[in-house]
């Protein structure tokens, strides 16, 4: 799947959101290394990311080429800030109208837009892809994601009061979202 798109930030500068492609293996390895550095509320640690970059570039050469899946890079003066993605929950008929939604923003660029560019992008490239829902795991901690999610028409589902085991500030509560990209039928259309 193809993405590309110039936003404003709230700072004035231009932030270049596009897909991944195989030539950006390094960079996405480092942002994700960054990001999962600077806060507890992603789903892993840097060092237990196993991926090197030739696996990173594999698996953006795979989305590049994906009808239905995607990893968009955000840049900023050349430079890769953030990324977010959607991957099929399944290929089974029962769960191929679902899809699967991550994020992930440098610190020094939060509060400009990025997340909420980046998060639109996906909604638009699941719709476009024919998910019926989008789904997400939020850390119960983490009010600024959540406003952002609700602000997208995201709703709570559920929540799993041990879903993450932090190492530094034990049990997170995960909230469970989903966002239905396309009406539910009427009775008589059932």
């Amino acid at each position: 799947m193809v993405y590309e798109q110039t936003i404003t930030l709230r700072d004035g500068r231009a932030c270049r959101l596009r897909n991944g492609t195989e030539a950006d293996g390094q960079t996405l390895l480092d942002v994700f290394n960054l990001t999962h550095e600077q806060t507890d509320f992603l789903l892993s640690y840097p060092e237990e990311h196993t991926m090197t970059v030739q696996d990173e570039s594999k698996y953006l050469r795979e989305k590049a080429h994906s009808k239905r899946e995607i990893e968009i890079l955000a840049e900023v003066g050349g430079a890769v800030v953030g990324t977010a993605g959607i991957e099929a929950v399944g290929n089974k008929y029962k769960t191929r109208h679902r899809c699967d939604f991550g994020i992930s923003v440098d610190r020094a660029y939060w509060g400009l837009g990025i997340g909420r560019a980046l998060l639109q992008a996906c909604i638009t490239c699941a719709r476009t892809a024919g998910f019926e829902q989008m789904e997400l795991q939020v850390v119960s901690g983490n009010e600024r994601a959540i406003a952002l999610y609700r602000k997208a028409g995201f709703v709570e589902y559920g929540r799993n009061p041990r879903g993450f085991r932090s190492r530094l500030s034990g049990y997170q509560e995960l909230v469970s979202m989903r966002l239905e990209l396309t009406p539910r039928p009427t009775e008589a259309e059932a």
